[in-house]
């Protein structure tokens, strides 16, 4: 079974409350679909089906390599690196 080798770049597993949106989307007035925050440093971007794409464009500026959904009721985290989707749980 394949595993993520870079949960030790998780530095966040809740989001924060609240979120007001993509960051680069409220700043350039764009609009999202959905909402990601990144594992490593809380940046909120948003998804690939949005036009500016900012969760993949913080991944490709910044290279940390796991997001998780900031929608409400949704709990996956996505690795880049290792292309794996998976849940991660507080210990």
């Amino acid at each position: 079974m394949a595993g993520c080798s870079h949960l030790d770049s998780v530095e966040i597993l809740e989001v924060p409350e609240p979120v007001a949106g993509c960051e680069e989307c409220l700043e350039s007035g764009m609009q999202w679909v959905h909402l990601r925050m990144c594992q490593s440093c809380g940046h909120i971007g948003c998804c690939d089906n949005s036009p500016g794409r900012h969760a993949t464009a913080h991944n490709a500026s910044s290279g940390h390599p796991i997001i998780r959904s900031a929608e409400p009721g949704e709990d996956w985290s996505w690795c880049y690196e290792d292309e794996l989707m998976f849940r991660l749980r507080a210990s």
